[in-house]
């Protein structure tokens, strides 16, 4: 099954789910991103069920894709609640994305390229899309540095790879690297399992 059809399912059970960790760490960890985004014409990728809608500025255009239908219809029923807020939704997979060259001043990803099926190949779709003065704000969760830390990831990784495509194990760090991007911020926030990365074109 693809991962599009495995978040089509899961979309109605996705935020009950996972409030506990979101409201014991990752709205914090949300919260410190979006306290270093800058301004102009945003691209989220992965805007799942919108659980970054209440931290955007008002005054920002935000397009938000996702590959999951069932995801989105939530997102845009979330929406209703922040009339101030300009969204535009979109299904679209960031490994193909429908924008020209250079259309973004900024692009956000939070815990998406755990689950991308070629993280590189959408890694790169990122570079291209973003301006050359922008930047691209990850929030991302990936392999540790540490053995012992690395075998409980690999033991949940049995489980999240099965139910959602999700992997555990990535090297996302690299891989954005290898996508042709300077790592400009990389700050640990969950022992150095979830990572926040701000990264900019290297040219």
């Amino acid at each position: 099954m693809s991962v599009a059809k495995k978040y089509d399912k899961f979309s109605r059970f996705y935020d009950k789910v996972e409030s506990f960790f979101e409201k014991k760490y990752l709205s914090h960890f949300r919260k410190k991103l979006f306290e270093k985004l800058e301004g102009g014409k945003i691209l989220e990728v992965g805007i799942g069920t919108g659980k970054n809608l209440p931290y955007y500025p008002d005054h920002v255009e935000i397009v938000g894709i996702d590959v999951s239908e069932g995801m989105l219809k939530i997102c845009e029923e979330k929406l209703k609640s922040y009339p101030e807020k300009h969204v535009k939704l979109l299904r679209a997979d960031v490994q193909n994305l429908p924008f020209e060259d250079e259309s973004f001043d900024c692009v956000v990803s939070t815990f998406v390229f755990c689950t991308v099926p070629d993280p590189l190949k959408g890694l790169k779709e990122l570079r291209r899309v973003l301006k050359t003065s922008g930047k691209v704000y990850f929030l991302e969760h990936m392999r540790s540095e540490k053995w012992y830390i690395n075998l409980i990831l690999f033991f949940m990784n049995i489980f999240t790879k099965s139910l959602l495509g999700t992997s555990m194990l990535r090297k996302t760090d690299e891989n954005i690297r290898m996508a042709g991007f300077a790592i400009e911020e990389e700050e640990f926030l969950l022992k150095d399992v979830v990572r926040l990365i701000v990264a900019k074109k290297e040219v």
